[in-house]
């Protein structure tokens, strides 16, 4: 991911921010009924095709066409940017959804050709088939999340108002902005945040060394959808994700009931090992049992003598 990366990151100050006034009351309104049920916890990558990893977390000598089998033996979820780019035919959907285990599931990205092409108003057409066809991943179908451009600003308000209520709620859905206007211009946040929690629309918070502002740590519904972009495993990679394990334990003890967490790095080489390092400290700082995902061991030959 390309958005807000730096190439020197020597100033910038990773602290998370406080959260949005807004966000513990709002989950502390849905906790009463939710009862006492662990939360959903999915931790991903953003590709499941990815040369090293054959050898490390995937078999060594594994044909490609397999890294998706694979992949969902390792991870629970994984960020769909595929369908960014294109939509999907019903066969494919259908083999991705044979090809993973049951628990995991799919987080499709809307097509650019509906975010970023046209105002959201006319793509109406067009996302109606985009959700009948991810509709196809049936129980395996995750958040889908839809990314808007720098370009769309608080003016476009309405025209999102009009999108989020079209989607239809058997497709849940979270909303990526990236305007600097919707986090400086507290009437516009207010008023867009009203809407989201409206349609009970969660939020993406991406934490990312070159946008500080995009962090904004408002959720809108008891689901929250985290994109984190590391620095290939510099040692603020590593105290971020320590940040967010102590900010998600008093979301979950709040009452949210669903996270999904998606670790970026540069090329993804090195993401498996920070999302491994994540597991284990929700594990150990919320009692949870996640699975990490396995590092292959290469039998080494010894010598006979």
């Amino acid at each position: 991911m390309d958005f807000g990366k730096l190439s020197d990151i020597s100033r910038v100050d990773f602290t998370l921010p406080p959260d949005h006034p807004d966000t513990l009351p709002l989950l502390s309104k849905y906790k009463s009924g939710a009862g006492s049920s662990t939360p959903q916890v999915y931790i991903g990558l953003p590709v499941w095709v990815n040369k090293p990893w054959v050898g490390a977390y995937y078999p060594a000598g594994m044909p490609e066409k397999d890294s998706l089998l694979w992949y969902g033996k390792q991870f629970n979820t994984i960020e769909l940017n595929s369908t960014h780019y294109h939509i999907p035919n019903q066969s494919t959907i259908e083999r991705w959804r044979q090809t993973v285990p049951q628990g995991f599931t799919f987080c499709p990205k809307f097509p650019q050709l509906i975010s970023h092409e046209s105002p959201l108003s006319r793509s109406l057409d067009l996302t109606a088939a985009f959700c009948e066809t991810i509709a196809g991943l049936e129980e395996k179908l995750g958040d889908s999340f839809l990314q808007m451009p720098p370009s769309f600003g608080p003016k476009q308000l309405l025209d999102l108002e009009g999108f989020v209520k079209f989607v239809p709620e058997s497709v849940p859905l979270a909303v990526e902005l990236r305007h600097p206007d919707w986090f400086v211009d507290n009437v516009a946040s207010l008023e867009l945040f009203e809407v989201l929690e409206k349609y009970r629309v969660s939020t993406v918070l991406t934490d990312v060394s070159g946008r500080r502002d995009v962090l904004h740590m408002r959720l809108t519904s008891t689901t929250a959808m985290v994109r984190f972009v590391g620095n290939g495993l510099h040692p603020t990679d590593y105290s971020r994700i320590d940040e967010w394990v102590a900010r998600l334990k008093v979301w979950f003890d709040a009452g949210l009931q669903k996270l999904y967490f998606f670790v970026h790095e540069p090329d993804n080489t090195a993401s498996p090992e920070l999302a491994t390092y994540l597991i284990d400290r929700l594990n150990k700082a919320c009692g949870f049992d996640l699975k990490p995902p396995k590092r292959f061991v290469q039998a080494v030959q010894g010598e006979l003598f």
